[in-house]
């Protein structure tokens, strides 16, 4: 995503994708704006050609005598009022669209992190292997809020400066169009110069929206990193990392304000110097009546040439935002031009009832019954295979990229009821492959076979429900204890969550929390201890009820004296289920149907625990070479 913004992209594409997101939301807030800033920009040219008329048809007839004081007043009166009456229209146009704009504004970033958020939640796992979750998290902060002033306020003032332009444009061509050329010479010199510095303001935006990414990225890092830092006492050491990054934060914002600032001055100085050339040039033709040109139009023409700079110089004010605003769209889009997801599955998981002669039917209710649902294109018939977990791997091969494979011709199969183990150093490809039975990853070669059908063939949604894992590193949601086992079941009951617990082994400590099931985790769930942690993850897996059970080093943060009571637990979870199991401990697998020793993505040994010890191979030596603290294999990490 980061890499993405590095690019140059069309800014003006960016600004109408933009844009899209608030016409297609509010179309109405978007014309009835259009038309308020139409009529006061009308409103006020029109109070502008009034000076003109004003001086030919009133001051200069009072002054020569040719008109009746009297009948002068009278239709001046008039025409005061009409003005005042439009004036009116256009203050109220003003609010109008001003009122309008805020609704869009607040209701199109509401409707940008919606997107971005239902997009996101669509990604493959691998996207967020690549993406550092700080900056990620920029894209709903910082890029986000870079589009607020763009709708609020850069674009109602672009389409009121273009209007307000076209119309002192042809106000100041039928006034006088000698007099125009000289003035757009002058503006054509301006804008030259706006292009060339804004094309260069734009590549340090760019690169400052990168930098805040990164920034916030490593604040995250270093927040949630903080015992570590504390432990191995590198507070200086972040602190030198961090300035360097805020260094480089520094500059590029530099760079790109103040290239931007320098717009503004120079364009000011431009117009005045346009204003004080007109006024010269437009002086010298009312003297002298070259073309018919009189003093009571160089008065409102001299107006219209302010009004004619001024839209180009509030352009370079808000040059500063339009641009910052779309260095945070690209990056924005950037992520919702990510692909997401494929999932080419089509057999789905139904609740069924069997009778007596095994036959399946689908039904709505509940009934402890899963099948696979499998249409069958050739002739429209459906099929139903009762859910058991039976998995089997056929010459499995598989790599993160094409360049490196991970898994070399993986065969194995888990049986219900089976509980296999991996075993091997980091990086031997164990987590790899129970992530490939929940498609976190597709394969390059070789099936996956869930209770006899290629897994490719299964929805994703449906395959992970069927699936209870629980990982190493727990992540607890915001919410009660209770809310965080029911994530496992969304409609579990009371009843349902407390068995659970009591299940992993939960319910204990759960009990003498201040508020039991209801006490309320946040911050990751900061309040409890990392074992603590692990048991509420174990029960939220349990509710889930799944067949099929992928444990994850589930036990590896949790004390001896607790591990003896969750295995136990663990144990009356894993009956009659499929279980694939990544040990910490080498002790926790003995009891496994089949253990297999992983070395550099191939499967070098397998069989129960006493045959391999038997074999005195890898696992003999794993296992009898530190056999005293339970030989520790190694912390298990995404291969």
């Amino acid at each position: 995503m980061v890499d993405k913004a590095k690019k140059t992209k069309n800014p003006v594409k960016t600004l109408i994708r933009t844009l899209g997101f608030v016409a297609k939301a509010y179309p109405f807030h978007c014309a009835a704006v259009l038309v308020c800033l139409i009529v006061t920009t009308v409103v006020t040219a029109n109070g502008t050609l009034f000076v003109k008329q004003l001086i030919e048809q009133y001051i200069q007839p009072m002054l020569d005598g040719t008109l009746e004081q009297e009948a002068g007043f009278s239709q001046l009166a008039v025409r005061i009022a009409l003005i005042a009456l439009m004036y009116a229209a256009g203050v109220l146009s003003t609010y109008l669209s001003n009122r309008l704009m805020v609704t869009a504004t607040q209701g199109t970033l509401k409707n940008v992190r919606d997107t971005l958020f239902e997009h996101m939640e669509k990604l493959p796992i691998s996207y967020f292997d690549r993406n550092e979750r700080g900056d990620i998290m920029s894209l709903y902060t910082n890029d986000t809020d870079t589009l607020r002033q763009l709708i609020s306020q850069s674009v109602p003032n672009i389409i009121s400066n273009v209007s307000t332009v076209v119309v002192a444009l042809v106000s100041m061509i039928i006034l006088s169009p000698l007099l125009t050329l000289v003035a757009l010479i002058v503006v054509a010199a301006a804008t030259t110069i706006m292009r060339i510095l804004a094309g260069k303001s734009a590549k340090y935006f760019r690169k400052r929206q990168k930098n805040i990414g990164e920034v916030n990225a490593y604040v995250e890092e270093t927040v949630e990193g903080q015992r570590v830092v504390k432990v191995f006492t590198h507070e200086e050491k972040i602190l030198e990392a961090f300035a360097e990054k805020n260094d480089t934060l520094y500059d590029s914002t530099r760079l790109a304000n103040g290239l931007a600032n320098i717009v503004m001055p120079i364009m000011g100085n431009l117009g005045y110097l346009n204003y004080v050339i007109v006024a010269i040039i437009g002086g010298y033709l009312a003297i002298n009546g070259v073309g018919g040109f009189q003093i009571a139009a160089l008065v409102p023409f001299l107006q219209f040439t302010r009004r004619f700079n001024m839209p180009i110089s509030q352009f370079s004010q808000q040059l500063n935002s339009i641009i910052m605003a779309l260095a945070g769209a690209e990056r924005i889009f950037a992520l919702l031009d990510e692909p997401i997801e494929q999932d080419g599955g089509y057999v789905t998981l139904v609740n069924a009832r069997e009778d007596e002669n095994g036959n399946l039917t689908e039904c709505e209710e509940r009934t402890g019954v899963w099948a696979w649902k499998h249409p069958h294109s050739a002739d429209g018939s459906v099929t139903y295979t009762r859910l058991r977990g039976d998995i089997v791997f056929e010459h499995v091969d598989f790599g993160y990229n094409k360049e490196k494979t991970v898994l070399h011709d993986i065969s194995l199969y888990a049986r219900p009821g089976e509980k296999i183990a991996f075993v091997g150093a980091t990086g031997a490809g164990k987590t790899t492959i129970t992530n490939l039975i929940n498609r976190f990853y597709d394969i390059q070669n070789g099936k996956i076979r869930y209770d006899g059908i290629n897994i490719q063939k299964i929805k994703k949604a449906d395959l992970r429900r069927s699936l209870g894992v629980v990982l190493q590193d727990t992540h607890l949601f915001t919410g009660t204890v209770a809310d965080n086992i029911r994530y496992g079941k969304l409609d579990a009951t009371d009843e349902e969550v407390h068995a659970a617990a009591k299940l992993a082994g939960a319910d204990y400590f759960i009990s003498h929390l201040p508020k039991g099931y209801d006490t309320e985790i946040s911050g990751d769930g900061a309040n409890l201890s990392q074992g603590q942690r692990q048991l509420i993850a174990i029960a939220r897996a349990a509710v889930a009820d799944p067949p099929v059970l992928i444990l994850d080093e589930a036990t590896s943060s949790i004390d001896t004296r607790t591990e003896a009571i969750v295995q136990r637990g663990m144990d009356s979870l894993m009956e009659g289920r499929t279980v694939f199991v990544i040990a910490h401990r080498l002790s926790t697998v003995k009891n496994s149907s089949v253990i297999m020793v992983l070395e550099k993505g191939r499967i070098i040994e397998r069989g129960s625990h006493d045959s391999l010890l038997e074999d005195k191979g890898v696992y003999y030596t794993l296992y009898t070479g530190n056999k005293a603290d339970d030989a520790t294999v190694g912390k298990s990490v995404t291969e």
